[in-house]
């Protein structure tokens, strides 16, 4: 693979500095410790940024006034996005319009391509671990009903923890058809108003209102459903590599924020940056970062040219968020630690990055269990 990243893909980074760089997370609002959420939506003012920066139309196709880049421009600047903490859909969104572009029909492109990419409708997407280990399509089902010249389908099961679903104008559901397919169902919104379709407001780690999405025989238009059995697979590898983009973004958020905080707290008259076991301890957590960014790297590179190896593309899919999932959570870990009573304090910043690397941790599942697919994948295509 070349690691030389493209003009293109280097002035989406860039923009987004501009967008995100003057974001200070102490801005951000804390988790709490209440049953009321703290953000009643994401930042809509920020979402109007990313737009006017064409942040939220990288992915779409000029045609449809995107910019037709790829995942790996996408993680570029989810990654610039996450060292700020910046509350928006802007990986689900980005990935819910690849999939409608990639996959869905005509009248569905168009209905919703122009205006996602201006940002006038934001797109989310159901799928409860959507990143991490286990099928999150079967946790609802899908048949087709027809009745003269009108066909639906009919949708039946919950998704949990839904994200920005209460912000939402688009849900992107992926459901079970039997024989281990799925298909993706856009609900339209508003979703109060859609029969047999409820939500019930759940609060994530971070603080941010995420919702159950629960299903009983809500009927959706045939236009509304990609019936591409590859579709949801694609969307699924692009959630995680954008997911474990995010995890590297805070991580790299958080070790410039525990660098400045050695170098200037004193003990014994030195600064503690200075002591060996704190050197050792930031040096661990710099090799981690570069480990995940280097299979960060690796998969959206695999999904951006769809490159052929040795192993399918959800081989590398796996090593990403092995990295992703046992990386942030050390990084945060070790923040805390070298921060002393600072890191526990809830009114500092590094309080809300310990609660976002959680809640992405908990996202991408456990290294043990992607490690075990590895295997699984490997003991399929065995190598050499």
């Amino acid at each position: 693979m070349d690691f030389t990243f493209s003009e293109e893909q280097q002035a989406a980074a860039e923009a987004a500095k501009a967008v995100f760089g003057p974001v200070a997370p102490d801005s951000v609002p804390s988790p709490s410790l209440t049953s009321g959420a703290v953000a009643e939506d994401f930042d809509r003012a920020l979402w109007a940024k990313a737009a006017d920066a064409d942040l939220l139309s990288l992915l779409i196709a000029p045609e449809h006034g995107g910019a037709g880049l790829d995942a790996i421009a996408l993680c570029l600047v989810l990654r610039e996005s996450a060292k700020a903490l910046a509350r928006l859909p802007l990986l689900e969104h980005s990935a819910a319009a690849t999939a409608v572009q990639a996959h869905g029909s005509e009248e569905l492109k168009q209905e919703i391509l122009p205006r996602a990419g201006r940002g006038e409708l934001t797109l989310t997407v159901a799928s409860a671990g959507r990143t991490g280990h286990d099928p999150a399509e079967l946790a609802v089902t899908a048949r087709k009903e027809t009745d003269g010249d009108r066909t639906t389908w009919v949708l039946d099961g919950v998704q949990t923890a839904v994200p920005w679903a209460y912000g939402a104008d688009r849900i992107l559901v992926p459901a079970h058809v039997g024989e281990g397919e799925a298909v993706l169902a856009v609900l339209p919104g508003p979703f109060a108003e859609l029969p047999g379709c409820t939500l019930a407001e759940q609060i994530s780690t971070t603080g941010e209102r995420q919702a159950e999405l629960r299903l009983d025989g809500a009927r959706v238009e045939a236009h509304h459903i990609i019936e591409d059995p590859a579709a949801w697979p694609r969307l699924h590898d692009l959630l995680v590599t954008g997911t474990c983009a995010l995890a590297l973004g805070l991580g790299d958020g958080v070790l410039k924020m525990t660098s400045d905080y050695a170098g200037k707290r004193e003990q014994f008259g030195y600064p503690i940056a200075t002591f060996q076991a704190v050197a050792v301890q930031a040096a661990d957590r710099f090799i981690d970062l570069r480990a995940m960014e280097a299979t960060l790297w690796q998969a959206a590179w695999r999904i951006s040219s769809g490159a052929s190896g040795p192993l399918p593309v959800a081989g590398d899919v796996a090593v990403a968020k092995t990295w992703a999932s046992d990386g942030v959570r050390r990084v945060v870990q070790t923040a805390q630690h070298l921060h002393g009573g600072f890191g526990a304090d809830t009114d500092y910043p590094l309080h809300r990055y310990h609660a976002w690397a959680k809640h992405l941790e908990l996202s991408l599942g456990p290294a043990a269990a992607h490690e075990e697919a590895l295997g699984d994948l490997l003991a399929a295509h065995p190598l050499g």
